[in-house]
Parts: structure tokens; C-alpha cells; sequence
């Protein structure tokens, strides 16, 4: 039987176990790429590994989400980011370079290479072929440092795409659909492969948007394969020497099949607050619209922001509504000034922000009250604009131009113009904002603000831990939830003990000094817990608080790594109607827990406020079980 693309690669990458679904794998990692809201932590991690030198073929270090320099902080991570670049051999991208994702597939990313990035957007890079996964800086630390990544080894989807796309339907339409079909948890533990007729008419800007967002599906990633639309792409960018061709073998056979023909495909939305809650745009017109915002890691491509430009060309954005742009890198924003485009988006009277990721991480630009606002981002959790009255709608930038000139919601095939953009022969080429690696960064000193503060670490598992339940929260909590993002918080991330302070904050004000008053505890949750982004502060920062262990119906992928990484115990529920049971406040014992890891024994949790018994289940392999064990990743790697 054939292998699948994503096959291909991971065994071309293997190095500890088999590919056998379902067994913990470890594989090598050849690039990684980090973002300033998480390299700060990803590189005081490295340090403390204690090598000279990154051992990956090659790390990028990006300034892409705190660009927003209201106080001293962000410009000392900056500083902090590019001396530590300097000193371990990576690449650093200068703030004003553009959003880490659309930048790698630009000017880094290879067909057939694995990509570590500490941002759960890094399946950005499937569009080109890549296996694309993102992390915690832990892992992307330990990555740098030469050890291997280790996962589960995932089923593997096949989305089969049949015609081609009906003029002012997009990418982004594609997949809202593939969310729509399989929800926010339908990809956890898989990785979402597309293959078919389809797929020929897609550039890879447009095949990008879709594992960018395959994210929102909990999947490990996304990948396309890498075929003569790929090869046009890396030569228009002057890299056709990386190309090399990587298809699926005809006989390959998936765990699962879908087959979507983009006929048939009409503009759709992911209405509040969750991307999988898909609508019709045709369902929603005429709807009332105070902003739009164009953007972001998922819709920032020169290709997106000229079609934007077409439609707004010699008009004027409704007066109720403001309009924001994005160019997603200092490529785009060139082009489109190069080629007479960004005129036509300033005289339209957008508002063109810098090569950022600033609203979608609610950096700026946060909507009015009660405000209906159509975004080309990713994500549209509840608060995660700034504003939590706000009504977040995730749309294609086609829906976007076309809704920010009439005021309300607009369905974009009724517009009658040619707005067709084809795949620029040649990129403009100007990497001067991008810093290579320097020889010999022995005697750079590292640069470290009054902000950045020493790594906390964990101490091994206790035998029994016994403690309140600190917070219950209900199904499909987000990182965005447990440690918010925003320009208030995002730049306490190099300060553990302050950005502790906001752990929950959305969902209970009290809930960090709680943490404190009661010396740590437990959380309980549902399903899905710490869906979202990669960010680890959303297991460091209640490490920090004393928590011990999390209690769930089920976990996102990412964040139940991250909880091991730092020994916090993630345990689930062998029957799920126990979660009801519980109530804020119970006083938790768990017994035995070192014989119970070491052994896969039963692991017992005792209510002893309502004098029950439950049975919780330790779903994770012996290595796993042997970080927690040890209190944490930095541990466990210090031991061996």
C-alpha cells in the first residue's frame, strides 16, 4: 500500500519509534521559527539547555506581535531577541518585516522539511509542503538544541477537492467548510492532507490561508503537496533551487475522507465566537457592520490585499464603518506600493497599519461597544479583539472590501468587476531587513531588560497532592481565556510573576490571587481545554500560581504538551458524568500518583468535600509520565 505525503516526511524524519498510529514518535526538526511574544521564553529556555550554538539547519527569530511599543518592554524583548540571535547563530527578522508565517513561506520555508514554530499558525508553512507544526517554546527550544520533536503519531485526513472556485469565493471559504464538516476538535491527534483536481488552481498563498487555519481544527497540521504550483512560487521568489516534488502515492489510503467541490462553494463566515460556527454570508446580508479588519497571518498575501484593492478602487468605505489593513510582510507592502495598489487602498480611506499581527492578537484596533466587526484573521474567541462586547466575524478578504464599502454585510458574487490576480512572474526581492547569522557570537552579550525575568521551574511530582478546585470551566476553553493576549498584558511575557497575575482574568477576576490564597489547587474543565493558540504562559503562568494538576473531559493538543512541559498533571475523566459532580471549591485528594504513573495503574481522585470517589485516566506515554514526574521538561532533560 502506498504512503501518504505526510507519511513520507515524518519517516524521512524519524528517529525514535514506528509509524504506527497512535505510539509517541520523535522526529527531527530542521527549521524552527519563534515570535517575539513567545521567543523570549523559547530562548531563556535554550539558554539554560546551555549549548553554544542552534543545531537545526536553520531558526528564525521574527518581531511580529509586540510592535506596539507603549512602554519600555516590548523594545527591551526586541533588543533582548536580536542579541540572542546574534549570539546562538539564527536569523532575525526586524520588527516592521512582516507576520512570522507569511515571511517563512516567503523566503525560508523548503518542500519536504519539518518546521518547528512556537505559534500554533506555523501549519502556514503545509502550503508549501512543509510539516508545519507548532509548539511551545519549550519544545522549540529543545528543537533548537538538537533533540528530537516527539507527537503522536497522527491519522491522517484526505481532503479530496474537486472543480474550481466561482469568482469572489477564496480560499478562506474552503476552509470555513472543512470546519464547518469537522469543528474546532475535529482535527486533534490528525493531520489534514489535500489532494485532487482542485488543488491546481490554488496558489500557494491561497493554499497557505487553509493550513494556517486547519489550526482552528486542532490538527496537528495541514499539508498540500508540493507540485509545479509550488515551483512557480519559489521561483518567482528566486528560490526554485529548494523545490523539490512531493505527492502523494496514488494508492495511499486515508484514515478519513472528505471531498468538497469548490462549485458548489458559496462565501462563508465563522460567526461568534468560535471558528467553527459557520453561516452563509448569503444568510447574513445586510447586516449592520461598524469594522473590518484585513489581515493577519491567514489573509495577508499580496494576491489577497491587490483583489482588496481592485474592489475599493475609486470608491469610499462607508462612513459608519473603519477599515483597517495589514500587509502581511514588507514584500506585500512594496508590491502594492510598487504597483499603484496601495494608492487605491489609501484613497479609499483604509487605514494601513504595519506588517504586523496587531488586532488579531488584540493589539490595537479593538472594535467600538456592541460593534459588529468582519475580520480576515483566524481566530474570533470570545474578548480576543479587546473588546468583549464585540461580535468577531471571520470572513475572505473579498467579503471584507465588499462589506466595508456598503456598510452592512455584502455578498461579494454579486459584485460585477474582474477582480482576477494572478501569481506575480517575480517578487520583489529585499531582504535587508532580515539579519543572518553571524559566525562566531561567543562574545555577544546578551541584552536583557528590568522586564525579563528568571525562568520559574517546577519541582517533581508530589505522591499525593490534596487541594481546592480553583476554577471550573465549561467546554472548549481557549488559551485566550486562561492567559489573555492583548497590548496590556502581552508585554509582561518575559515577567512570569506579573503576567500571573491575568491568568483567567475573562473569565474570573479573582482567580490568580485565589490561586495564591489557597497555595495552589486544581482546574477542572470540558472538553477541548486550551484550544487556541501555542502560547505556554496558559500552563506557565498557573504553574506559577501552584497548580498542580488539570482535570478535563479532554485537551487540546498543544496545550496538554505544554502542561507536561512545565509537570503540571493532566489527567481526564474515565466517565464524564463525574465533571458534573464537581463544584468550585471541593477539596481534591489524588493518592499514589508515582506507583500509579510508573505502573498505569487506576489514578483515583477523592472529593472529600462530598465524600466521593472518581476514576481519572493518565492518557499519556512513559516518556510523558517521566517529564511530569520530574516536574517539567528542563528537568527530565537535565536527569538523562
Amino acid at each position: 500500500m502506498g504512503k501518504t505525503l505526510t507519511e513520507k516526511i515524518i519517516t524521512d524524519h524519524l528517529l525514535v519509534g514506528d509509524f504506527k498510529k497512535g505510539q509517541e514518535i520523535g522526529i527531527r526538526i530542521d527549521q524552527t521559527l519563534t515570535q517575539d511574544a513567545t521567543g523570549t521564553m523559547a530562548y531563556l529556555q535554550f539558554e539554560a539547555i546551555g549549548l553554544p550554538r542552534v543545531k537545526t539547519e536553520l531558526s528564525v527569530s521574527y518581531i511580529d506581535h509586540n510592535t506596539l511599543q507603549t512602554g519600555f518592554e516590548n523594545a527591551d524583548d526586541h533588543a533582548f531577541l536580536q542579541s540572542i540571535a546574534a549570539k546562538y547563530g539564527l536569523y532575525f527578522s526586524r520588527p516592521g518585516n512582516g507576520i512570522c508565517h507569511q515571511v517563512h513561506l516567503e523566503r525560508f520555508g523548503q518542500p519536504g522539511k519539518t518546521l518547528l514554530g512556537s505559534d500554533s499558525h506555523t501549519p502556514t508553512g503545509g502550503g508549501l509542503g512543509m510539516l508545519a507544526i507548532g509548539a511551545g517554546g519549550l519544545d522549540v527550544a529543545v528543537a533548537m538544541a538538537g533533540g528530537p520533536f516527539y507527537l503522536t503519531t497522527p491519522e491522517v485526513i484526505g481532503v479530496q477537492l474537486t472543480g474550481k472556485l466561482n469568482p469572489f469565493v477564496s480560499s478562506k471559504d474552503i476552509i470555513l467548510k472543512v470546519l464547518e464538516i469537522l469543528g474546532v476538535k475535529g482535527g486533534v491527534g490528525k493531520v489534514i492532507e489535500y489532494y485532487g483536481e482542485g488543488i491546481k488552481s490554488l496558489t500557494v498563498p491561497e493554499r497557505a490561508t487553509i493550513t494556517n487555519m486547519g489550526a482552528e481544527l486542532g490538527a496537528t497540521t495541514s499539508i498540500f503537496p508540493s507540485d509545479e504550483v509550488t515551483r512557480t512560487f519559489l521561483k518567482a521568489q528566486n528560490r526554485a533551487d529548494v523545490f523539490k516534488e512531493l505527492l502523494a502515492d496514488t494508492d495511499c489510503k486515508y484514515d478519513q475522507h472528505i471531498e468538497i467541490n469548490l462549485n458548489d462553494l458559496e462565501p462563508l463566515t465563522a460567526a461568534p465566537h468560535s471558528p467553527d460556527n459557520i453561516k452563509t454570508i448569503a444568510s447574513l446580508e445586510g447586516m449592520k457592520v461598524n469594522q473590518v479588519a484585513i489581515g493577519s497571518c491567514t489573509n495577508s498575501s499580496y494576491i489577497d490585499l491587490v483583489k482588496v484593492a481592485k474592489i475599493l478602487k475609486g470608491k469610499t468605505v462607508h462612513p459608519d464603518v473603519s477599515l483597517v489593513i495589514s500587509p502581511g510582510s514588507k514584500q506585500v507592502f512594496k508590491m502594492l506600493a510598487n504597483d499603484g495598489y496601495l494608492v487605491d487602498l489609501i484613497s479609499s480611506g483604509a487605514r494601513i497599519l504595519e506588517s504586523a499581527c496587531g488586532p488579531c492578537i488584540g493589539m490595537g484596533q479593538s472594535p467600538s461597544t456592541n460593534a459588529v466587526s468582519l475580520r480576515t484573521f483566524n481566530r474570533n474567541f470570545f474578548g480576543r479583539s479587546g473588546t468583549k462586547d464585540a461580535s468577531i466575524y471571520l470572513v475572505s478578504p473579498e467579503t471584507a472590501a465588499a462589506s466595508a464599502l456598503t456598510g452592512v454585510i455584502t455578498n461579494p458574487t454579486k459584485l460585477e468587476m474582474d477582480i482576477t490576480t494572478l501569481m506575480p512572474d517575480h517578487f520583489l526581492i529585499d531582504d535587508n531587513m532580515i539579519i543572518p547569522p553571524i559566525l562566531n557570537g561567543d562574545k555577544i552579550k546578551v541584552i536583557r531588560g528590568p522586564n525579563i525575568k528568571a525562568l520559574p521551574v517546577n519541582s517533581p511530582l508530589e505522591n499525593q497532592l490534596k487541594g481546592e478546585v480553583l476554577i471550573k470551566v465549561e467546554d472548549n476553553i481557549t488559551t485566550d481565556h486562561i492567559m489573555p493576549a492583548g497590548a496590556k498584558i502581552l508585554p509582561l511575557r518575559s515577567n512570569i510573576p506579573e503576567i500571573a497575575k491575568y491568568v483567567f482574568t475573562s473569565v474570573d477576576k479573582d482567580f490568580s490571587q485565589r490561586a495564591l490564597d489557597k497555595k495552589g489547587g486544581f482546574i477542572v474543565a470540558g472538553h477541548n481545554y486550551g484550544q487556541g493558540s501555542s502560547r505556554e504562559h496558559a500552563a506557565l503562568a498557573p504553574m506559577y500560581l501552584g497548580v498542580k494538576a488539570v482535570i478535563t473531559k479532554s485537551f487540546a493538543r498543544i496545550h496538554k504538551a505544554n502542561l507536561i512541559n512545565f509537570g503540571l498533571l493532566p489527567l481526564t475523566f474515565k466517565n464524564e458524568v463525574d465533571y458534573d459532580k464537581i463544584e468550585q471549591g471541593d477539596v481534591l485528594i489524588l493518592k499514589d500518583l508515582i506507583l500509579s504513573l510508573k505502573t498505569d495503574s487506576k489514578i483515583k481522585l477523592i472529593n472529600e468535600t462530598k465524600n466521593q470517589e472518581y476514576e481519572l485516566l493518565s492518557e499519556m506515554s512513559n516518556r510523558a509520565k517521566d517529564i511530569v514526574l520530574a516536574g517539567g521538561l528542563l528537568n527530565y532533560t537535565k536527569e538523562i
